[in-house]
């Protein structure tokens, strides 16, 4: 329920945005502004717009896909406040996941970026914590099957590399950052987690 009303806040302010340049352009992440204006709302509101309808889609059905599992694992794991600490742990990961880029872009005034990607990234990697052996296929090769802390590995690798590279305008870094920070935050709340992580993909 709670990821279902994400999406639907997520889509409606991201469709209001897209006609409306100068609100996207107050709400997206520019670090700069957030560094030298104090404009730290950037890091949670850049994480409800998107640049255009392929980028939301793209986002908001990998939150459908992992979100909804994501949720009902934290409901079971710590009962009706696990739904309070889904909704924590997807709010505090759109602004942690952009603390890196922050940091490596506080006086450029030029660079933006905006989308929930940092966010989505923690909940699919909340998922890989709870259920490591979980199936996940490749959208681009469908039919093809691997374990989740499998993908979660390859994942993070090319999110490394590619944040390293730094040629696109895609935010590579927030992917990895928000991935890392979502694993952390639940292993966190549940440090048994990581034994059961242990015993699941190593059969012991």
């Amino acid at each position: 329920m709670i990821t279902l009303i994400i999406i639907v806040i997520t889509v409606a302010v991201s469709l209001i945005c897209m006609d409306n340049e100068r609100m996207k352009g107050k709400l997206m992440f520019n670090a700069y502004m957030i560094h030298k204006h104090r404009e730290w709302y950037r890091l949670f509101s850049s994480g409800i717009i998107h640049a255009d309808w392929m980028h939301l889609a793209f986002n908001m059905y990998s939150l459908y896909i992992f979100g909804k599992t994501a949720e009902a694992f934290y409901f079971n794991l710590f009962g009706a406040k696990g739904i309070l600490l889904y909704i924590v742990l997807y709010v505090s990961a759109i602004a942690m996941a952009s603390f890196y880029s922050y940091e490596k872009n506080k006086n450029n005034i030029y660079y933006n970026a905006l989308g929930a990607s940092g966010a989505v990234s923690a909940i699919i990697f909340a998922f890989i914590i709870i259920a490591p052996k979980a199936e996940l296929g490749f959208v681009l090769i469908p039919g093809i099957d691997i374990p989740a802390y499998l993908f979660g590995l390859i994942f993070l690798g090319i999110e490394y590399y590619l944040g390293k590279r730094g040629q696109s305008n895609i935010g590579h870094d927030a992917h990895f950052w928000g991935a890392i920070y979502g694993a952390v935050f639940t292993i966190a709340l549940k440090p048994s987690l990581v034994s059961n992580f242990i015993q699941q993909i190593t059969g012991y």
